[in-house]
């Protein structure tokens, strides 16, 4: 069972090791400590805390029924290209999310800098790395 330390629990998180530190405090995340005597939290328990953390911050409507699983509800920071293909940039949360899609449908859905969109992914070729 992998284990982290506070502060690539904070990478892990995109906060700070002092915002980790105070939930540990609080009672929010649980850490043990290590041989060394050093604060650690366990890999499935950071899983667990990162999943209900993120849940409802970056929500997809209720109201749509779609067979696809991979949703990022996000602003749009940035629309180029040409008459016939543009590459849409989103901002979701800590992820940054790049599609290539038709101008007509840019222009169609009114997709400019600044508008809430949500990027749905569905494909067969996921990449895992592992560090």
């Amino acid at each position: 069972m992998p284990s982290y330390s506070i502060g690539q629990a904070a990478g892990l998180l995109a906060v700070s090791s002092e915002t980790v530190r105070r939930w540990a405090d609080g009672g929010r995340l649980r850490m043990d400590r290590d041989g060394s005597g050093s604060r650690v939290i366990d890999g499935a328990s950071l899983a667990a805390f990162a999943k209900e953390r993120a849940s409802g911050l970056h929500p997809v409507s209720d109201g749509v029924f779609t067979s696809v699983r991979n949703a990022f509800s996000g602003i749009v920071t940035a629309v180029s290209g040409d008459d016939v293909v543009a590459q849409v940039e989103i901002q979701s949360g800590p992820h940054r999310v790049v599609s290539l899609v038709s101008r007509e449908s840019v222009d169609e859905l009114g997709i400019e800098v600044g508008v809430t969109v949500t990027a749905r992914v569905k494909s067969t070729a996921v990449h895992i790395d592992l560090p």
